[in-house]
């Protein structure tokens, strides 16, 4: 029996496919804003010489990074629940994947921070600068600039393991995906087209990050470094 595959089926809910891609665009998009911001100030607090917010930093980091991403979905939706906070499944996806994003975010950018050599400091020190001009000027925007292309490729596979919200009923890709194949039995063919869609998107993404690479850091524009 030969394998006779019909896209016909699944291209013709085409509008759907679009609405699911759309919302995960918009799940990355929320959650690696907001997970950026986890990550800056993670990083901080895991180098800024408190010792009980370093360790709080780090058990963070750590119980995120030890967990499935899936069991991180579950204990904000269900915890959310049992504590009477009724929220979309939307709104928990992007939460989740915020608190996931921004474990990793915070080791990357911790790494960043790190690079920034000592005697820079000591120079803006020297120049009178506050700690904040300090933070700002010399370690968070150079540091960030240092691992700008790991933040990216982990923000795509972010956008990628949201596809796992699919299983609290977050309306993204994935989901239209397993409706699509539920409705016409045609499993292969819905999960190829949305393997080419997945694609496209994680393309999409690589292009507006590189865009916004050359905007926020002129000089390796300049110098011909990758971003």
């Amino acid at each position: 029996m030969g394998l006779e595959l019909d896209f016909s089926v699944v291209l013709e809910r085409w509008r759907a496919l679009l609405d699911g891609a759309a919302l995960t665009l918009q799940l990355a998009f929320i959650a690696v804003i907001c997970g950026a911001a986890i990550g800056v100030f993670g990083a901080i607090g895991r180098r800024g010489g408190n010792a009980l917010v370093e360790r709080l930093c780090g058990a963070y980091v750590e119980a995120i990074r030890n967990t499935p991403l899936l069991v991180q979905i579950f204990l904000v939706y269900f915890g959310l629940s049992s504590l009477g906070l009724k929220f979309s499944a939307f709104t928990v996806a992007a939460v989740a994947l915020t608190i996931n994003v921004g474990a990793y975010t915070t080791e990357i950018m911790r790494a960043g921070f790190d690079s920034i050599h000592k005697g820079q400091i000591e120079a803006a020190e020297g120049l009178g600068l506050s700690r904040a001009q300090i933070y700002w000027h010399v370690i968070i925007w150079p540091g960030i600039e240092r691992v700008y292309p790991a933040l990216t490729s982990q923000f795509v596979l972010l956008m990628l393991a949201s596809s796992v919200t699919s299983q609290i009923s977050a309306e993204e890709l994935t989901a239209v995906a397993n409706y699509i194949q539920s409705e016409t039995y045609r499993s292969f063919e819905t999960y190829i087209v949305v393997a080419f869609i997945y694609i496209a998107l994680s393309f999409v993404m690589r292009f507006g990050f590189w865009l916004l690479g050359l905007a926020l850091f002129p000089r390796r524009r300049r110098l011909g470094t990758p971003l």
